[in-house]
């Protein structure tokens, strides 16, 4: 490569790695928030927070890599031109078309990146984490087992536990439950202790009393007992959500088995299809955007007041892009044969792009001069 255009492509790759950490720290950020609340507040550790958040980093890494791409396009270009470097160059005779070939490897490269995840990171990833959402679900210990807190873990229930001893023991427990409309049980216990059985886990409660409170007759009953039994293996309400999704079916299963796979997630033949040709068009986005924040920058010439009109031009084509995605996805969706449908916003964007190379490339023309009067 001539040495332009390894110091652009360097150039392009420098500041496409800093716009992609500081996008992908942002937007883990507001999804680690909203995990770690919920996974928190459910009395999970904070290796099952740090495990779930690095099985959902390659999908942000995925959608924040077309940003990244446009973003570093757009300020190379920029910070060139302000600086009179593509200027000179131009002079030299290199024209518009010319100078994009850099930017076009630097997007083809980015693309390789994002195939990479859409084809292998992201499934793996998104099916993963969704098999431990269900074995977290009906975890007993996150569930129940957390002291001086009333817990609910399920409809008509009510836990508290006010100590839990080093050895495993339970201290003044309460155990409310409501889930019978003809009557509500109260149990108290000294000393309780959660032991596994075949049916499930079960709560051996010590030295406790029972009160029953029949609501059809109003009438409340106690029993006091030196141990007793509760199974509270139906009062964890477990995720059994496994279902998968086409998100989480493997690139080449759904080339060689597209029936297959459809009858497996339980979905028409045509989401198999937008799943399949979107995942090549996801990569395809981050080559487009590449192109449209170069191109569209081109068209600018050499001002001290920068070119902001050219960049608010450039957002704007890649909002038409993603509308021209959005016009597509239903459609697609529904019939399998308007899988081509897919690639339209990229056949868009690249129009685009090729429009303002062609805007950019053309000679500068002057107004016709005015006669000097003899």
């Amino acid at each position: 490569m001539p040495r332009f255009d390894r110091y652009m492509l360097s150039q392009l790759m420098v500041l496409f790695g800093f716009f992609a950490l500081v996008l992908v720290a942002v937007y883990w950020v507001n999804r680690a928030v909203v995990l770690f609340d919920r996974l928190i507040a459910d009395g999970h550790s904070a290796g099952v927070f740090l495990e779930f958040s690095a099985l959902s980093l390659p999908g942000v890494i995925a959608l924040v890599l077309p940003m990244a791409s446009f973003a570093a396009a757009v300020y190379v270009t920029n910070r060139l031109m302000g600086d009179s470097e593509l200027t000179v160059v131009q002079a030299t005779g290199y024209s518009p078309w010319r100078l994009a070939r850099p930017v076009l490897l630097f997007g083809v490269i980015v693309a390789v990146m994002m195939s990479a995840l859409t084809h292998f990171l992201v499934p793996a990833s998104t099916a993963q984490l969704k098999e431990r959402e269900v074995e977290i679900s009906g975890s007993v210990s996150a569930r129940l087992l957390r002291e001086g807190t009333f817990l609910h873990p399920g409809p008509g229930v009510t836990f508290f536990i006010r100590e839990i001893t080093q050895d495993g023991e339970l201290r003044d427990v309460y155990l409310s439950d409501r889930r019978r409309e003809d009557r509500e049980i109260t149990y108290t216990a000294e000393r309780a202790y959660v032991v596994q059985a075949d049916g499930g886990p079960r709560l051996v409660m010590v030295s406790g009393l029972a009160q029953t409170l029949r609501t059809d007759t109003r009438t409340l009953s106690t029993t006091i007992f030196q141990d007793f039994t509760y199974d509270i293996s139906n009062m964890i309400v477990q995720n059994q959500n496994l279902n998968l999704r086409p998100s989480h079916l493997a690139t080449w299963d759904m080339i060689t088995r597209p029936a297959e796979m459809a009858q497996q997630v339980d979905v028409p033949l045509a989401r198999i299809s937008e799943e399949l040709h979107g995942r090549f068009q996801q990569a395809l986005l981050a080559l487009v955007s590449a192109l449209i924040g170069f191109a569209t920058l081109m068209t600018g010439r050499f001002s001290r007041f920068g070119v902001g009109r050219q960049i608010v031009v450039a957002i704007f084509l890649l909002v038409v892009v993603k509308l021209v995605e959005s016009a597509v996805t239903d459609p697609t969706r529904e019939n399998v044969a308007l899988w081509p449908l897919v690639y339209l916003p990229s056949v868009v964007g690249l129009a685009l792009a090729v429009g303002m190379l062609h805007l950019a490339a053309r000679p500068f023309r002057r107004g016709s001069n005015a006669e000097v009067p003899a």
